[in-house]
């Protein structure tokens, strides 16, 4: 694997290792979360991430950071892997598919190390990073993981408590080969479907970073539908069921089970 990559967009992804880079880093996190600075991840933390075994990538253009992903390193059954804690894009270049380029940079930089699992967390009231997490990277989720990091500063979070699905990357499988390919998701014909409001949806995705909202019947839908998934989550999920895919049509939108293995 190269340690830099430049997509034909003139965009490229590289290893950051330069105080500067991570200096950079940080500003882009307090403008994209806007968390008070206690909740801010400092420059030491990526610093200390990128020189103990963790990841820090940078995507840049021209120079100027635009997106980063900070990734620690982790020990689960004595297996190394990766925990991807921070994913970031700068407003102004989001749906140009650099939140993917920094995905494949990560799997294959995580690969040339031998390591074979990159997990990390996600609302799951955002149904386009769902999407992007299930359908287009080939991640599974098996656990939900209630208010996680606490109710937050950030607006993004609009006050509701922080509940996560935690993806997993398992980057050899045959499941992800495909999908970081292009192929479509495979999905069982009776997999069950937990609904989500495309009510909440919208809300959520409306929420920008310069707004704080106050308390109102949007957030109050938000905290009902969360509320509704992580109930249905949570029973699936004691019943060895794995999040597989995000259905996005009729009849509306919903995250799609079934019972796990490595089909």
């Amino acid at each position: 694997m190269t340690s830099h990559f430049t997509a034909t967009s003139g965009i490229s992804i590289r290893k950051c290792q330069a105080l500067k880079d991570f200096q950079q880093c940080v500003a882009l996190e307090r403008e994209i979360w806007e968390e008070e600075d206690l909740e801010v991840e400092p420059a030491t933390a990526f610093v200390v991430a990128a020189n103990s075994g963790g990841q820090v990538l940078g995507a840049f253009d021209h120079g100027r950071m635009i997106g980063f992903t900070l990734a620690l390193v982790g020990l689960r059954d004595n297996v190394p892997y990766l925990h991807s804690h921070m994913t970031g894009i700068h407003s102004d270049y989001r749906d140009r598919g650099i939140g993917r380029m920094l995905k494949l940079f990560q799997r294959d930089e995580a690969l040339s190390r031998n390591i074979r699992t990159i997990c990390w967390t996600f609302d799951p009231l955002e149904l386009r990073n769902a999407y992007f997490n299930l359908n287009r990277l080939g991640a599974i989720c098996r656990q939900y993981l209630p208010n996680f990091y606490g109710v937050t500063t950030s607006p993004l979070h609009r006050g509701l408590a922080t509940d996560r699905l935690l993806a997993e990357w398992h980057l050899e499988s045959p499941r992800v080969i495909a999908a970081v390919a292009g192929a479509p998701v495979q999905v069982p014909e009776n997999s069950v479907a937990i609904e989500v409001s495309s009510k909440s949806a919208e809300s959520l995705a409306s929420t920008k970073a310069t707004e704080r909202p106050e308390p109102s019947a949007d957030t109050h839908r938000l905290a009902a539908s969360q509320t509704h998934l992580r109930d249905n989550f949570l029973k699936y999920f004691q019943r060895d069921f794995a999040a597989i895919a995000v259905r996005t049509g009729a009849p509306g939108p919903a995250y799609l089970l079934y019972p796990w293995s490595d089909f």
